[in-house]
């Protein structure tokens, strides 16, 4: 009897098991959605990486990564196109809404997704590798570059600014015709848009066998997945999305923050701000908030730079420039100034190694910065200038030229009032009680004085 009751109560949890609704898969699972809108950069990649983790936790059915980029970091794109390959939940690449457009490095993204789509009014391509970052170029600069790319060619040779382009344009041209090849489309227009930074609309791309469809919003987006067979981490897998509810997935507060310090001259103007916040709490100990606000701003400075490919030859020579300027600040030379800015600026040109979309130094910002640090340089520099001219007045010092009140007077000894204290003092010329005199020297605490009138007469002090 005690066994039929526990069969018949294991039969009840195995009946609620399989048709409570609660446990359907099918009724739970969703379709997840992540739009990365603007440049490619660590943000990006973060928020991808974000959403895929979430996708995977929660059995999504698939991931819809909408797209529209100006394009952006190699770095951040590869490592996004790395995190969709290995995703064990489908990427769905769409490019929207209609005016949008997956550039540059949002056309190598697109290539990786397991199903790619484009809503009307769309476009994709241009995926030329930008060149390398660098100082900029001087007056007349283009034509002396390419009258030595002519001299050189007929010569046999290649310039080096040539042979480095060409590697890199080979590698992008690799990876997208690798991309391709595993998603079954079009890798011979996606070494065109590499090589000759072609574009195509959505039905374009359609045609062209870039894309797998068209689509005008995520439900037909849905339809039109419904049924197709990827590969997913090396298993085939049909998508089964008709009809899925859509859940968009907003970016968190770090992503946000990331999005805005990972900009370069954002984290440039940070590190100024945390470098002078800094200079700032030293000269004025007890201060406290220019030392705990300059701290934050250079720890978040230092790491968007650690977060981008930069130069670290031109990050020394901003902080060798920033350096100098604030010696000059507090020992006036005037080269260290002039040297300061040079470095500074020379390295702000070198920071970055590759520049891309959202992802290069604005002069507009670089420019007044450097102006502003020089100028505040300078302005200290005028006040320690003016400061060291006139000798400090303290103790004995200070006290010359006071007038102090006689208490009592016998012969050239007696007693003044002065800064509100007794003083024994003396004089050199006759003088009586009622006298206005003044300080003329002290000396182991004896003041010396003399009548005002004979200073004014122009007695030698």
């Amino acid at each position: 009897m005690t066994f039929a009751r526990v069969a018949l109560l294991a039969a009840a949890f195995v009946a609620v098991a399989v048709f409570s609704p609660f446990s359907s898969a099918g009724s739970e699972r969703v379709a997840l959605s992540v739009a990365i809108d603007g440049a490619i950069g660590p943000a990006s990649s973060r928020q991808l990486e974000e959403a895929l983790d979430a996708a995977a936790k929660r059995d999504a059915a698939v991931l819809i990564l909408q797209l529209d980029t100006p394009g952006g970091l190699v770095t951040s794109m590869r490592e996004m196109i790395a995190a969709i390959l290995a995703s064990p939940v489908p990427v769905i690449g769409y490019v929207a809404p209609a005016g949008g457009h997956a550039a540059s490095a949002g056309t190598y993204i697109l290539y990786a997704t397991h199903v790619a789509a484009m809503a009307p009014g769309t476009n994709l391509g241009a995926a030329t590798p930008v060149e390398i970052g660098g100082l900029p170029s001087l007056p007349g600069g283009e034509k002396d570059d390419q009258k030595d790319k002519s001299d050189q060619k007929s010569q046999g040779g290649r310039p080096a600014g040539d042979a480095m382009m060409a590697k890199v344009t080979n590698d992008a041209v690799a990876l997208i015709r690798s991309l391709a090849e595993l998603r079954g489309r079009n890798g011979d227009w996606g070494e065109k848009a590499v090589r000759e930074a072609a574009s195509l609309s959505a039905n374009a791309a359609l045609q062209e066998h870039v894309i797998d469809f068209v689509a005008r919003d995520t439900t037909e987006l849905l339809q039109l997945a419904d049924g197709r067979t990827v590969d997913v981490a090396g298993k085939k897998m049909v998508l089964a999305t008709k009809g899925l509810p859509v859940e968009t997935l907003e970016p968190g507060w770090f992503i946000r923050l990331l999005g805005v310090i990972t900009d370069p001259n954002v984290a440039v103007i940070l590190m100024l701000v945390g470098v002078y916040g800094i200079v700032f709490e030293f000269t004025s100990p007890g201060a406290v908030a220019p030392g705990v606000i300059g701290t934050l701003c250079l720890v978040l400075g230092l790491y968007a730079l650690d977060l981008l490919p930069i130069n670290y030859t031109g990050l020394a020579l901003m902080l060798l420039g920033l350096a100098f300027l604030v010696i000059e600040a507090f020992n006036p030379t005037v080269v260290l100034g002039l040297g300061g800015v040079a470095a500074f600026l020379f390295g702000a040109a070198m920071l970055l190694r590759v520049e891309g979309p959202g992802f290069a130094m604005s002069w507009a910002v670089i420019g007044p910065a450097a102006a502003l640090t020089l100028g505040l340089a300078l302005l200290t520099g005028t006040y320690v200038w003016a400061a060291r001219k006139n000798p400090p007045r303290v103790g004995g010092e200070a006290m010359r030229g006071l007038p102090v009140e006689i208490l009592d007077w016998q012969g050239a000894e007696g007693h003044v009032l002065a800064l509100g204290e007794r003083w024994r003092a003396k004089a050199d010329e006759p003088i009586a009680a009622g006298d206005s005199v003044e300080i003329t020297d002290i000396s182991d605490l004896v003041l010396t004085v003399r009548r005002r009138d004979a200073a004014r007469n122009g007695a030698p002090q």
